[in-house]
């Protein structure tokens, strides 16, 4: 019988890993796979690329057949060795094709399922296989997280015509955002990737949030932080600044003695989590006025010399 190179038949060097064959099988069996493929000899050549990978998908059939390549694999009429059995490994693994659709060199190695007749290829039930999962970044506002509204995304999916050539389609899509969500998770929605081949379910699409910079507020986990700049005066008697969050203005109190890097707390004011609601941090900056005039100048003299302070006193004390 004709001895059968599985690794030429789906152009992969016998060192290839189970991925690399993998990625090869796919790519064959759409170009060949007779529902779509326009080429004269494409059942047969199917027929083939569905068998070397059987073989080379599965580690025990695998390491049978590299023995035997290894014996006669040189040889054009292939002959197992003296004493040779045929392990049986092919029963019963629940594909959706028949090994008798294989060649009797794959009999000869690996046997056939019990009670097997001579349908031919067309008897087989139809290949399928899963479409591919798509994955994309979504772009998503901190003001549309607290948001129960949808955001409308557009992704390209891969579509096979009728003769096996792949073009790129546009899908739309309306997606909530689900509460909680943090930069750099994955969402997934079932079903919404690429489509299958023959009955094979559609892919999943998986989003990935990238939360878009604020210009005024940072992001810490599920709180949020905005710099609050306040006058000397304002930080040294105490005031109420008005102050932007998420939802809308609300009123700070900043007490009396704040120092410049305070940080205060408001509660809830942060990002929804799934199971906290986190809060907005006030980080305090002491803003120092232009020393416009004469008259203002001597007003920030007559400060000094009425409160004597020395802002380093703390370097004498490490000394």
């Amino acid at each position: 019988m004709e001895f059968k190179d599985y690794y030429k038949i789906l152009g992969v060097d016998p060192e290839a890993d189970t991925k690399s064959i993998k990625i090869a099988y796919r790519k064959l069996a759409r170009k060949y796979h007779p529902d779509v493929s326009s080429h004269h000899d494409a059942e047969n050549q199917f027929k083939e690329v569905s068998e070397a990978y059987e073989v080379l998908k599965d580690k025990t059939k695998r390491a049978e057949y590299d023995e035997l390549r290894q014996y006669g694999g040189a040889q054009h009429e292939f002959r197992p060795p003296p004493g040779w059995q045929p392990s049986g490994a092919a029963r019963g693994d629940g594909r959706d094709y028949h090994h008798q659709d294989f060649s009797d060199f794959f009999s000869s190695i690996f046997g056939t399922e019990s009670g097997a007749g001579a349908r031919g290829f067309k008897d087989r039930q139809p290949f399928s296989q899963r479409g591919q999962d798509i994955e994309t970044d979504l772009p998503v506002f901190l003001e549309e997280t607290i948001s129960k509204g949808s955001k409308t995304i557009s992704y390209h999916l891969p579509h096979y015509d009728d003769e096996g050539r792949v073009r790129e389609v546009k899908k739309t899509l309306n997606v909530k955002i689900p509460p909680g969500v943090v930069d750099g998770e994955r969402i997934r929605l079932k079903g919404q990737g690429a489509p299958g081949i023959g009955n094979g379910a559609y892919g999943d699409l998986y989003l990935r949030i990238r939360l878009v910079p604020h210009p005024l507020f940072d992001v810490e986990g599920h709180n949020l932080i905005i710099t609050v700049p306040v006058a000397p005066w304002e930080a040294a008697l105490g005031c109420k600044v008005t102050m932007p969050t998420l939802s809308g203005e609300i009123k700070l109190t900043v007490p009396a003695n704040s120092q410049s890097g305070q940080r205060l707390r408001v509660k809830g004011r942060g990002l929804p989590g799934k199971q906290i609601q986190g809060d907005l941090y006030a980080v305090l900056k002491v803003v120092m006025p232009p020393a416009s005039n004469e008259s203002i100048k001597r007003h920030w003299q007559d400060l000094a010399e009425l409160a004597p302070f020395d802002p380093r006193a703390e370097w004498s004390d490490a000394s």
